[in-house]
């Protein structure tokens, strides 16, 4: 009986560093299974036909706006980071922002695959400690909403906030993009957070993508652009 051979992964790959794209390009040419695509910046939303993008977190000053932007535009892509910074804290908010794996500049070859296959199940790849932060808060969400079930309403500017919350922008730059203070964007979040009856952020964060709170799309704007200031 002829054994069926598993379909060639196409993995997108963005990245500005020739040489990180011909290290991930060589990683995989002997395995065969898998097909880096190189991206750039501007062109990696209108790639199709890819389920996985890897992005190397050096080649954009604007990671959480990248990724928030394949959140609006295609949420069915599966998004992977390299970076190289294992900030705890930092990881956490890739994580919350919507990508499904953090892995080290320098991970393996075996790493790079494992993860592959873990997103592509439908699972998160992290280091331990972050996941267990994220299974905590998920687990503190769903306990509060089991407790309260009714439907949680957010106001408009809530939901404006909600947005850049979970594309990992902090609450400094929330205000920045809203064009209001930092205090008024700590009470907006503290607010929501009573509402879904969670203590922090992430836990906030997590409620959103899990329950697939609806939120409004982003006015079109460059990676580094700035929303018009408006009322609170």
């Amino acid at each position: 009986m002829t054994e069926t051979k598993a379909p060639r992964v196409r993995l997108g790959l963005v990245a500005a560093d020739p040489l990180r794209i011909l290290g991930v390009q060589t990683m995989f040419e002997q395995a065969g299974d898998v097909e880096v695509v190189p991206l750039s910046v501007p062109g990696a939303l209108q790639a199709e036909a890819l389920s996985l993008v890897l992005i190397d977190a050096h080649c954009t000053e604007h990671l959480f706006e990248l990724i928030g932007s394949f959140r609006r535009s295609r949420p069915q892509t599966k998004l992977l980071v390299m970076g190289s910074s294992m900030d705890l804290g930092y990881i956490q908010r890739v994580i919350g922002a919507g990508a499904k794996a953090y892995l080290a500049e320098t991970a393996r070859p075996d790493e790079i695959h494992m993860a592959i296959e873990v997103v592509n199940d439908g699972s998160v790849w992290a280091p331990r400690k972050v996941l267990a932060r994220l299974i905590d808060a998920g687990a503190e969400a769903r306990q509060r909403l089991l407790a309260s079930p009714m439907e949680v309403q957010f106001t408009p500017r809530e939901r404006e906030v909600l947005e850049l919350l979970t594309s990992g922008q902090s609450n400094r730059e929330i205000g920045r993009s809203l064009g209001v203070t930092e205090e008024a964007i700590k009470a907006h979040v503290g607010r929501m957070m009573r509402k879904v009856g969670v203590t922090n952020r992430i836990s906030l964060s997590v409620h959103v993508l899990a329950e697939n709170v609806s939120i409004p799309a982003a006015p079109a704007r460059g990676f580094g652009g700035k929303r018009k200031k408006s009322g609170n």
